[in-house]
């Protein structure tokens, strides 16, 4: 009985999940790109005084148990955190006082980012194209092209291929292909072989005559 009663809240808290990211794309709130998967996996914590402001693109693949803070910033360089003016003030009162900032602004994840189970990612953060998040990560300031990001708070580990591959790679825009041509390129798009892909796709947009 148990097991059941668990597997039926699970069921329902993934579906209370679902409809509301499904009613923040509808109102605008989050874009996604194509083939992104995960999106409902999303815990997009809402805070009153910000608006969610969410850009996702193309070829993300977002594990479970990812939580998006949209607001909620407590100014840490006042005397006091606390939301006082909320607490004790009236609405009226409030409109001529100084009250605690919202958010940090847009979060926006670019193309081909793979973002592994249970990272946080604050407002006002964005994480360049072909970046990884490490597992339990929490992400506070901006993630660049191609990092492998981890820990908290999170920074760059390492960088997935040297710079002048990254640069080639961000020009190329893969993930910006038609569907057929990144058909015909998966045995070249799933392979260890940077160089070697970046040259032929280079040849393939500049031939020689």
């Amino acid at each position: 009985m148990k097991r059941w009663l668990s597997r039926r809240l699970n069921e329902l808290l993934q579906y209370q999940r679902k409809y509301r990211i499904r009613r923040l794309i509808r109102k605008g709130m989050i874009s996604v790109g194509d083939y992104t998967y995960g999106v409902y996996n999303l815990n997009v914590k809402e805070f009153r005084g910000n608006v969610v402001d969410l850009e996702i693109g193309k070829f993300c693949s977002i594990a479970e148990n990812v939580t998006v803070i949209t607001g909620g910033i407590h100014p840490v360089e006042w005397v006091s955190t606390f939301p006082l003016s909320e607490r004790f003030l009236s609405k009226k009162e409030r409109y001529f006082t100084r009250e605690m900032p919202s958010s940090h602004g847009k979060i926006t994840i670019g193309n081909d980012v793979w973002i592994a189970s249970s990272v946080t990612i604050l407002s006002g953060v964005t994480i360049g194209d072909g970046a990884i998040i490490a597992a339990g990560s929490i992400v506070v300031r901006d993630v660049p092209p191609y990092a492998l990001y981890g820990g908290i708070p999170a920074k760059v580990i390492r960088f997935r291929f040297d710079q002048e591959q990254i640069g080639a790679l961000l020009k190329i825009r893969w993930w910006d292909w038609s569907p057929e041509r990144i058909r015909t390129n998966i045995p070249y798009l799933s392979s260890a072989d940077i160089s070697g892909f970046i040259h032929r796709t280079n040849a393939f947009q500049n031939p020689v005559d």
